[in-house]
Order: structure tokens, then sequence, then C-alpha cells
């Protein structure tokens, strides 16, 4: 008896990421896809559900794209949830942020949970052990401080990072690295350390400069990579079941 498979599609802005689950366990994954190359994968996987989310493409966009999958879902605001969304203006929120939630409260559910993403952006999300998103913080990511220090300064360089750098720099470029990487490091630990008013509470890591700063979180913390695909897995089975 062949066994059925469910996809989740996070489409960033030129490339997508692809998970196939089996119920909850991600079995297959794929990154770094184009559309046409994402269509044709879909197509021979042939799953039984899709959900698909995007923070750069409108619903009306991916339904043109994925026009010829029939069972699926698109993520947006009148989707049904498995979560609480008490964020003040639900429709600027980024659905990737909500997916996130989705899948920490999965693997958490009787516990406070924050999401700390590092990517381009660092965002902090918070979800409660009663299922609520309540929303977090945005702050800038470690590629967009290097940058902002060149762009907006007449001589400073533009660096990249080169490993946990001494706190004390002793040349320009040493004292950027320290200021971009330990200073997100400080504002990591500082950030934690005024969530933990929140008891049990959970702390998940993911996004791509996750395993850089993983070492220097002095709180205890766990890595999930695919925790937006877990998600969506989470609230397509939800539509679905």
């Amino acid at each position: 008896m062949q066994i059925s498979v469910n996809a989740a599609v996070d489409f960033g802005n030129t490339y997508a990421k692809v998970g196939f689950f089996i119920k909850n366990e991600l079995v297959e994954f794929h990154h770094g896809l184009r559309i046409q190359k994402l269509r044709a994968l879909l197509t021979k996987k042939a799953p039984k559900n899709l959900i698909i989310a995007s923070v750069t493409k409108s619903p009306a966009e991916l339904e043109r794209l994925f026009v010829k999958f029939s069972q699926k879902i698109i993520l947006g605001p009148d989707t049904s949830l498995p979560i609480i969304n008490e964020y003040a203006t639900p429709t600027t929120l980024g659905y990737d942020r909500l997916a996130a939630a989705a899948g920490a409260n999965q693997r958490f559910p009787d516990s406070s949970v924050l999401i700390i993403d590092m990517g381009t952006a660092i965002k902090y999300d918070f979800i409660t052990a009663q299922r609520a998103f309540k929303g977090g913080i945005i702050s800038p990511g470690m590629q967009m401080r290097f940058k902002a220090l060149h762009k907006f300064t007449k001589k400073l360089p533009l660096l990249e990072p080169d490993g946990i750098p001494p706190l004390v720099g002793d040349s320009t470029a040493a004292c950027i690295r320290s200021g971009v990487v330990n200073g997100i490091i400080a504002e990591v630990n500082g950030i934690i350390e005024r969530y933990n008013q929140y008891p049990d509470l959970r702390v998940v890591l993911c996004g791509g400069d996750a395993p850089f700063f993983e070492s220097q979180i002095k709180y205890p913390k766990f890595a999930a990579s695919n925790l937006v695909l877990e998600g969506l897995n989470r609230i397509l089975l939800h539509n679905v079941e």
C-alpha cells in the first residue's frame, strides 16, 4: 500500500525550500529550488496535500504559479490555524513567523517558547503554553549590520564574519567584527534573560546564522533548522484532518 506524503513549501525571494512529510515526520528535504525545479519536483512526488507560504509573493501569485496542484492550501489571513494569533496587525505578519510558532508549539505544547530566527533579520517570536502567538522583536541580522556600517559611513570597510572575535578589537576591522558579532551575542543572551520571567520557557533556534552563534548562547536551547516547514505541515494537517 502506498503511503500518503504531504508537502510543505516555504517560498523566499528567489529560492524555495520544500519538505515532504509522512504525518508529522519530515522524510525528505530540498532547498535552493527555483520555481521550475520546484514544480517539477512536486509533479514527480505527487503529494496528497500541499501547503505553500511566502513572505514575498501574494496568495494570488502563488495560486497562478501552482494552479495545476488542486489539493493545496496557500497560507493566508483566512487560513485556519492550530494556534491563536494575537498579533495586533495580522495582515503585516510574515507567514514564516506564524509557521515557526506553530512548529514550536508542536514541539513543546505545554511550554512557553521563544523562537529566535537568525537570518537576514533576527526575529524573536513568543508563543505561550496556551497556544497564543504574541509577537516579539525584529532586529538587523549579521550581514545587514556589516553592510550598514559600510554603507552609512565614509571609511569603514565592508567585512565578512571570521569566527567569534575577541571582545577588544585591536584594528578597525577587528573592532567592526567585535561590534557586529559580540553585539549580537550580547543582544540574544540579554533578550533570553528578560524572557526567563516565563516559567518553563523553551528557546528554539533556527535560521541560516543560528549555527554560527549557537555555541555562544549561554541558556539551554534547541536547534530546529526546519521549524518553518514543520509548522507549515502542522497547519496543513490541522486543515485536512
